[in-house]
């Protein structure tokens, strides 16, 4: 893959309270930069109490601030939550106030709950909408929207702001439909990855954004000295996964050791060790391996890396083997 960048979804931790993961982004961010990823992408949950990242755009701004040269995104605005004039004018002020570094990465999911999708203004069927909703936003951005006479997004319009579909569901027609860059995850189901990037390069249309196909594969990886020490920066993870499908509560981050000394009952053992099943993690040998698998499977033209847990030292020492790997 030409390219590997890195989308962090604002985790929280035990003990560390949601403005200590929303920091934690931005720090994390500047060692992307440092280490020469290409772009780094921030996600958008809603009254999840283990995810700190409920503003996306917000926190771009934070990042791309404290940042001078990588690329700065989102993975992404849930353009069903919002008014696409207003997503048109909040990417407008980040692309003038950092002009070339700016991407508007957007998906198509509403709040994962009743309750969420209501105080929202939303219900699920909104998520039927995103493309007309994808071509509303684009129109504001080139000024061809005709619904609105007279009504501009300022600063936004004229200005060149990549956009990205995410593919959840019909998102890859979606994407293929539009002509625009496609991402697609996660890496624990290869064959349903390659279904979809096969679809979408069939009924890719060329257009102003992009004459060719570009696809975004997205998953977590894990690099460590060992197997067994990758294999931890995944635990954390892995365990909040399976609370929240047994207790219906998606918690902050606990260290490995808590978790790895905790007494599971059949079924949260089973949904344990399936979250751990199916990642890109091991040595930098294995991984640079596996890596060159997913290539030669998904032909991407770049990787977006997802990778949360728990401690933190363990997390950037992953990132730095991966990018002396990866030559990012």
């Amino acid at each position: 893959m030409r390219r590997i960048s890195i989308l962090d979804r604002s985790r929280t931790r035990e003990g560390h309270p949601a403005p200590q993961a929303l920091r934690d982004t931005v720090e994390l961010a500047r060692a992307a930069e440092r280490l020469g990823y290409h772009r780094f992408w921030v996600s958008e949950h809603h009254s999840v109490p283990g995810v700190a990242g409920s503003a996306p755009a917000v926190l771009a701004a934070a990042v791309a601030g404290a940042t001078r040269r990588i690329r700065v995104g989102t993975g992404g605005v849930m353009l069903p939550n919002h008014q696409p004039l207003v997503v048109a004018e909040q990417f407008g002020v980040l692309e003038s106030l950092f002009p070339g570094r700016i991407d508007m990465g957007l998906g198509r999911s509403v709040g994962f709950t009743g309750g969420i999708r209501r105080a929202l203004g939303r219900d699920a069927q909104d998520a039927d909408r995103f493309e007309e909703q994808l071509a509303e936003l684009l129109g504001w951005l080139d000024g061809t929207q005709r619904e609105y006479p007279e009504v501009h997004a300022r600063p936004a319009e004229g200005l060149r702001i990549p956009a990205y579909v995410l593919a959840t569901g019909e998102g890859a027609g979606v994407a293929a439909r539009a002509g625009l860059p496609l991402v697609v995850g996660d890496l624990r189901s290869r064959s349903r990855v390659v279904e979809v990037v096969e679809r979408y390069r069939a009924q890719f249309r060329p257009s102003p954004a992009g004459s060719e196909p570009y696809v975004m594969v997205s998953g977590t990886v894990a690099v460590a000295g060992t197997p067994e020490a990758a294999r931890r920066i995944l635990v954390p993870e892995a365990w909040s996964l399976a609370h929240s499908r047994t207790r219906g509560s998606f918690p902050p981050l606990r260290p490995a050791e808590e978790v790895e000394a905790l007494a599971m009952t059949a079924k949260e053992r089973e949904l344990y060790e399936g979250g751990l099943a199916g990642h890109v993690h091991g040595t930098e040998e294995q991984v640079a391996a596996q890596l060159a698998e997913v290539a030669e499977l998904t032909r991407a033209d770049e990787l977006l890396v997802t990778t949360s847990t728990y401690d933190r030292t363990a997390l950037l020492d992953s990132f730095e083997r991966l990018a002396g790997l990866a030559g990012a």
